[in-house]
């Protein structure tokens, strides 16, 4: 009976030990479960950043739209994984993806084989360069798909709190999505608008306007610096409008 009664009592020693170490783990790495959370899309918009803050904009020009988005500093305490957005291009109503798509859309004398485009011109906004896209291994680089709002900087204003659905359409969307320079590209990385402006001076507008389109699109706010930024861009051109918004 003593050794029944020794057997249960390492047991029960045994299993308090597990839930402690269990503890101690989530204490050591609290992102661990919670990004299993983020990625079964349980993660619910928490209360501070509601659009509560938001006004409606007198119009629809990028300087009053800019005006009505909530204004914090990024959310750095959740990490970004890409993952949490999208793995691959999705499809496009025409069933081709949305590569190809934003690809025909932006460049001209375009060749296509099927939904795959083959060769094209772009006028690059970013730096203004004319460039030849040839589609292969080692050429279709010259001509990326940039997202106007990085996914990292849409996480860190208020997308880590999308849903599955939300991110990834955010991902997707052709409004956030522009046919550009790949040395531009790959030289923005994740920096909003006040850390990189694309060279050409000339698209400089269009640029800040389509990335506040996006973010009064979505709901994300904009850091002080970034809306410093904006402000200063947009006085240049103050009746810039923005894209792809409904009238207030």
């Amino acid at each position: 009976m003593a050794k029944k009664t020794s057997y249960r009592v390492r047991r029960i020693i045994f299993a308090l030990f597990g839930v402690a170490v269990f503890v101690l783990y989530l204490i050591i790495n609290p992102n661990s479960y919670e990004f299993a959370s983020i990625l079964n899309g349980e993660v619910e918009k928490p209360e501070e950043i509601s659009e509560k803050d938001e006004t409606t904009p007198d119009s629809l020009l990028a300087k009053d739209v800019l005006e009505s988005l909530a204004v914090h500093e990024k959310n750095t305490s959740e990490k970004y994984y890409r993952k949490l957005f999208y793995d691959n291009w999705g499809l496009t109503a025409s069933g081709c993806n949305t590569r190809e798509a934003v690809l025909a859309r932006d460049l001209t004398d375009v060749v296509l084989k099927g939904c795959k485009v083959q060769t094209g011109t772009l006028n690059d906004p970013y730096t203004g360069k004319t460039i030849s896209f040839v589609r292969g291994q080692d050429t279709s680089a010259a001509v990326q798909i940039d997202h106007v709002v990085a996914l990292s900087n849409a996480w860190a204003t208020g997308a880590y709190a999308f849903n599955s659905d939300m991110r990834y359409e955010i991902s997707q969307d052709p409004l956030n999505l522009l046919a550009v320079d790949g040395d531009a590209n790959q030289d923005k990385l994740d920096k909003d608008a006040s850390d990189w402006l694309p060279t050409n001076e000339k698209f400089q507008c269009q640029y800040v306007a389509r990335q506040i389109s996006v973010k009064a699109k979505y709901h994300l706010w904009v850091t002080p610096a970034e809306k410093s930024k904006m402000q200063l861009v947009l006085a240049a051109c103050p009746d810039e409008p923005t894209v792809g918004l409904e009238n207030p």
